[in-house]
């Protein structure tokens, strides 16, 4: 049945080929980021999971005004297996990032383009390839009569690309009944081109942003004024000294230390002759999970405290997003050992359990106790200009899903 059951999947390109160009025509931008969020391409969806055996299909509703018909939708299709008491989930995400200079696109993102074996358009790869994939691994299943010895349980989420309030962290607060004690993920929402990444484990995450308020001036007399920008601009010289602070290193993650890093930087005044009374800037900190966000939040008081009695300025700061790293899950876990023996076989290296210093949706399931892995064959575009899936990714993606299905114990 496992062979048949791959050449099936084999002999969907076509038909992966056709689902991405469906995505692909419909935007699902998160309201935050100008769109009207994932409602239409959930509809486009349901109509391609009822083509399907699917045993049960089901929507659930996150409340968002600001999205078209005020919710954010996300849907679970369900294909029973031999047991009910477990299932094998497979997650990916409906939203895309707006395609960001579209002079920098070769064709019209939301236009999919086929060449040499890529598909190019924003989303192919984040994360319609998961989308698309899981679904082959679906009905090769149900075209073979095939029941798994657990059941295969697809979601689509929503709001993955904004911080998962409607979709995953939705799902586990308004509606852990769908999740059973023994159910374990695969979320194909990151990896690597050998496919060999299995991750496991993530860093604290913690977005800051840095306002620095001063007295504006004329540029000439700088006496007569609190320069915010030169006082910012030191203290993004130390908050580099949080590297030293906190130097622990894991070779279990990538890469191996916590990192600290300004990013963003929000305009000041629009001329060259004026010292700015007000400066904004952005932090992106990625800590290990051996220390607590609230010391590094000591730390950073203590260096803009600093700042602020060497400049005469006042500091503050706010969170633009926080998330203490969830608990790991462990290298021996059941969908740890699946997922490896799967990718052994179908891409031929041995996996890599590893820790990443990005954000996944897998932390919201292990914060719930249940084991969740991070893996497919990706060629990392997203976000990027030109996003493209290897259509040979997609496939293989798909018979990595339906292997460690197939294989799952009751």
């Amino acid at each position: 049945m496992k062979d048949q059951i791959l050449q099936k999947i084999e002999g969907y390109r076509d038909y992966a080929v056709e689902l991405q160009r469906g995505l692909t025509a419909i935007p699902a931008i998160a309201p935050s980021s100008g769109g009207e969020g994932e409602y239409d391409k959930a509809v486009w969806l349901e109509k391609e999971l009822r083509k399907l055996k699917f045993d049960d299909i089901r929507w659930y509703n996150a409340p968002d005004p600001q999205a078209k018909n005020g919710i954010r939708p996300n849907i679970v299709a369900r294909w029973r297996g031999q047991s009910p008491k477990k299932s094998f989930w497979v997650m990916s995400h409906l939203d895309v990032v707006p395609p960001g200079e579209r002079k920098l696109w070769k064709t019209d993102p939301y236009v999919l383009h086929v060449e040499d074996g890529r598909l190019y358009g924003r989303g192919v790869e984040d994360n319609q390839q998961a989308v698309v994939a899981s679904l082959l691994a679906a009905r090769a299943m149900m075209e073979c009569g095939y029941r798994p010895p657990v059941d295969l349980a697809l979601m689509f989420v929503a709001d993955e690309e904004t911080g998962s309030d409607y979709g995953a962290i939705y799902l586990a607060d308004h509606h852990p009944e769908i999740f059973g004690k023994e159910d374990m993920f695969l979320v194909p929402d990151g990896g690597e081109s050998d496919g060999s990444m299995v991750e496991i484990a993530e860093k604290s995450l913690w977005w800051l942003k840095f306002t620095t308020r001063g007295k504006q001036c004329h540029a000439s007399m700088p006496g007569l004024g609190r320069n915010a920008f030169k006082a910012a601009s030191d203290l993004v010289t130390r908050l580099q000294g949080l590297y030293r602070k906190f130097p622990r290193k894991n070779p279990l993650y990538a890469p191996a230390n916590s990192t600290f890093e300004p990013t963003k930087k929000e305009p000041n005044v629009p001329n060259i002759n004026t010292i700015p009374g007000d400066d904004v800037f952005y932090l992106d900190c990625r800590v290990l999970p051996h220390y607590r966000l609230k010391d590094v939040e000591a730390e950073i008081k203590k260096l803009a405290k600093a700042v602020e009695n060497k400049y005469g300025v006042k500091i503050s700061f706010e969170t633009a997003q926080r998330s203490e790293a969830a608990p790991p899950t462990p290298p021996d876990a059941e969908v740890v050992r699946l997922i490896s023996a799967a990718i052994k076989e179908i891409h031929g290296v041995k996996a890599k359990p590893m820790g990443i210093g990005g954000g996944t949706v897998a932390a919201v399931f292990r914060r719930l106790g249940l084991p969740a892995v991070v893996s497919a064959k990706f060629d990392e575009t997203a976000h990027q200009p030109n996003e493209y899936c290897i259509l040979d990714n997609l496939i293989a993606d798909a018979k990595v899903c339906a292997l460690a299905a197939m294989k799952t114990s009751p």
